[in-house]
């Protein structure tokens, strides 16, 4: 581990090749790059950009055929799957495009759940989701269930699940891709004042050029590499 590292994420000439039997697919060719804490960061890039893959090795859900992947100054890119798990579970805050919601448990139940598996007790695992529920206006509903509710409102509650355990990093995957324009402008209003008020470092991919404004930061894919937003723009 690099004490103090003031990058989130530090990624050097990372290449993931998938091998599908007579076929070599080279998702990513040698991406480099570092996120800083704090930083709001946007991934954009066309279907098959190589965008999804990296979003994956960040999430430690895949990792790199090679090269290096370094997560809060902590190598990640050799750990075993249960390692990978555990840094998932504490670390890595995740939101995506279906708001993978439990549609039988209520909503405080639901953003309580990671706190589950981090043995967090009882009585700490509802305060703590009635407390980030209220932060993300939905409070008074916490015995809703999510059918209950409005798209936009289960992707808060999705937020809310994503940073109930105070994570080093929030990945957001489309987060408003199946929502409308209000709706998105809302979310991205409201993972940017978390990305303000707690410092959160957030990486998000999207393919919105209205949402990825939000962002400090643009990084473009291209045919599984990083290139310059002209190069990108050139491509279309």
């Amino acid at each position: 581990r690099v004490a103090g590292s003031p990058f989130v994420i530090d990624v050097h000439n990372v290449h993931r090749i998938y091998d599908l039997g007579e076929v070599q697919v080279h998702a990513l060719r040698g991406v480099s790059l570092k996120v800083e804490r704090g930083e709001f960061v946007a991934i954009m890039g066309a279907s098959g950009s190589g965008k999804s893959t990296f979003m994956n090795i960040m999430g430690c859900l895949d990792r790199p055929t090679r090269g290096t992947y370094l997560l809060d100054g902590l190598d990640v890119s050799k750990l075993e799957k249960k390692e990978l798990a555990r840094i998932r579970n504490r670390r890595l805050g995740f939101v995506f495009q279906g708001f993978n919601l439990l549609s039988r448990a209520s909503l405080a139940t639901n953003v309580a759940l990671p706190l589950v598996y981090q043995r967090v007790a009882r009585g700490e695992r509802h305060a703590r989701a009635a407390d980030i529920l209220k932060q993300v206006g939905l409070g008074d509903r916490l015995d809703s269930l999510p059918p209950r509710i409005s798209g936009g409102q289960q992707q808060r509650v999705a937020i809310a699940r994503a940073i109930v355990t105070q994570p080093t990093l929030l990945l957001a995957d489309e987060p408003t891709g199946n929502l409308d324009t209000a709706r998105s402008h809302e979310i991205m209003e409201l993972l940017t004042r978390f990305n303000r008020e707690l410092g959160l470092t957030v990486v998000m991919v999207t393919h919105e050029p209205d949402m990825a404004e939000y962002a400090g930061r643009m990084i473009h894919f291209l045919d599984g590499r990083v290139v310059t937003a002209q190069e990108a723009e050139a491509s279309h």
